[in-house]
């Protein structure tokens, strides 16, 4: 194909699978259920976090934990006591367990309290601080307080060559403007232009397949080369080609 047929390929993709239906078999479906912005990132941020393997495995263990959290997760972040995090004694979601998601609602509380939550911490304050640079930077404060070492493996460092496909994910759900209501765009201190995509092995597989990337592993290396491609094809949405590649790979194996 040339760029313009595979650009006209992809945007038709685009529209076949970024719309509402999508939400019903994805884990965007978990923070859909909330209305209070800061619900929305918190129940957003750790679906994401968990979001490898099963996605009905995903989606059910990320219900479990707004249960956990009496489907108020912002409240429960900022006024839980410690005996309340005894609620996760059990919860286990791979290698993702309940001492990662204690700790994971310690540092949220932190971030909120002393921060002033979660947006303020992928903000820019410098022009070419670029949003890869800011994941590093947000990991280093995610886990500023003391913390189990175990815990270090649950959020990727692109800096460290992750792809760090949960938190771009994270990002698109949070950034992008999606007229058609899957990802919510309500942060508005990032552009959607800035975004990565999440690259997996479905993404990665289907890139591959469309010339969009060469490289073999799906490493930052990986990421920065698919992006610089679909940058071609949209500058300013590049990241809603994720809805294509994803879609192409996961329901019609392509």
């Amino acid at each position: 194909m040339t760029q313009k047929e595979l650009k006209e390929f992809l945007d038709a993709k685009v529209i076949q699978y970024n719309n509402p239906k999508f939400i019903e078999s994805d884990p965007i479906q978990i923070p859909h259920q909330f209305s209070l912005k800061e619900d929305i990132e918190i129940a957003a941020f750790l679906t994401a976090t968990i979001a490898w393997g099963n996605r009905k495995m995903i989606i059910n263990n990320a219900q479990k934990m707004m249960s956990l959290m009496g489907n108020s997760p912002y409240d429960f972040i900022i006024n839980h006591k410690e005996h309340h995090l005894d609620n996760f004694d059990g919860f286990v979601h791979r290698t993702f367990n309940a001492i990662d998601i204690k700790y994971f609602i310690q540092s949220l509380k932190h971030i909120y309290l002393k921060y002033s939550g979660l947006e303020n911490l992928f903000s820019s304050k410098f022009e070419k601080d670029l949003l890869q640079h800011r994941i590093h930077q947000f990991k280093n404060t995610f886990f500023e307080i003391r913390h189990p070492s175990r815990t270090k493996k649950h959020i990727s460092d692109p800096l460290n060559g992750s792809a760090a496909k949960r938190i771009n994910m994270f990002l698109r759900w949070m950034v992008r403007q999606d007229a058609t209501g899957v990802d919510f765009g309500i942060w508005n201190t990032i552009t959607p232009s800035e975004l990565s995509c999440p690259l997996d092995v479905h993404s990665g597989k289907v890139a591959r397949k469309l010339g969009l990337l060469k490289r073999k592993q799906n490493d930052a290396k990986a990421l920065e080369e698919l992006d610089t491609n679909l940058r071609k094809l949209d500058s300013v949405d590049p990241v809603k080609y994720d809805f294509a590649l994803f879609g192409l790979g996961v329901f019609e194996k392509f």
